[in-house]
């Protein structure tokens, strides 16, 4: 553990100060800008022609929150060089329910069932490409496209400053596997609008879903100088992360965070990460985002 501890601290010290600092003086210039203000309804949409059976109906008023964020994480999966990425914000619930809290791991996503207490429904993540001719240390192995993950989520509120997430995607163009993602968020207010976070996660992974990224085949092998690997499905990764989020009003909310994991199993073990990358894998990002509501009839 502590070798872990003392791997994600070596990642963290090595982020670029300049870049860092410029982040945060842009989030500052945005939160000096606003004053405060009273969220209210944008816009009305017509009933939707159809009900789904099963599911409540979606008239009614709802709350969207869109945005965007910069992470600065590893250039791809087992990397040990990092680069900065922007990351989209994005989700829908039913507006005057418990008050929303968004994970940095959360994928963009839509509750059609809020209870409050639990929420469901379909969420959708991007994963980047991964082009070797980018990296010296992938020379000679296979370019993977970008994917798209769809699926769903599922979240519950075990109590009001605990709150438990799974999502599960099946992947479609780079990958075409399975991921599940589970994490934790214990949520404290510090005071009125500053809120800290931090909880484990856990991702699984099927053969399909780890294979693009950490297969070695004979070709590549010989091309790369990389011993064969053929990666298998199941554990991926374990880690932890904290967040601390700041809402300027009703409508406007500004946060930063980081994530650690430690890849597990396969991915672990592939010749890409135990011999030109690290298994020791951290993100740190910021971000802002508005809420706005609106109404279905």
């Amino acid at each position: 553990m502590k070798d872990l501890d003392e791997a994600a601290l070596r990642q963290v010290g090595g982020v670029q100060p300049r870049l860092l600092t410029a982040s945060i003086a842009v989030l500052g210039s945005i939160v000096a800008s606003f004053q405060p203000a009273k969220a209210q309804t944008a816009f009305t949409l017509p009933a939707p022609p159809f009900e789904v059976p099963g599911l409540p109906s979606a008239s009614g008023n709802w709350t969207a929150t869109i945005g965007i964020g910069g992470d600065y994480r590893p250039d791809y999966p087992g990397s040990k060089n990092w680069m900065l990425s922007p990351v989209p914000i994005f989700s829908i619930r039913r507006a005057g329910m418990v008050k929303e809290f968004r994970g940095p791991r959360d994928s963009p996503s839509i509750a059609l069932i809020d209870f409050g207490d639990l929420r469901a429904g379909p969420a959708v993540k991007y994963v980047k490409e991964r082009k070797s001719s980018d990296h010296s240390e992938l020379n000679g192995l296979a370019d993977v496209k970008a994917a798209f993950e769809f699926g769903g989520f599922v979240e519950y509120y075990a109590v009001d400053w605990l709150r438990l997430r799974s999502e599960l995607r099946q992947g479609v163009g780079g990958h075409k596997g399975t991921v599940a993602d589970f994490s934790s968020d214990f949520i404290v207010p510090l005071i009125d609008r500053l809120t800290i976070s931090a909880g484990p996660r856990f991702t699984w992974k099927s053969a399909k879903a780890i294979a693009p990224y950490f297969d070695v085949d004979a070709a590549q092998s010989l091309a790369s100088g990389l011993p064969a690997f053929d990666a298998k499905g199941g554990a991926y990764s374990v880690g932890f992360g904290a967040q601390v989020s700041y809402r300027i009003n009703p409508q406007w909310e500004v946060h930063a965070y980081v994530e650690y994991e430690k890849l597990l199993g396969d991915a672990a073990n592939s010749p890409i990460v135990k011999l030109r990358g690290t298994p020791n894998q951290t993100t740190i990002g910021l971000g802002a985002s508005y809420s706005f509501d609106f109404k279905i009839r």
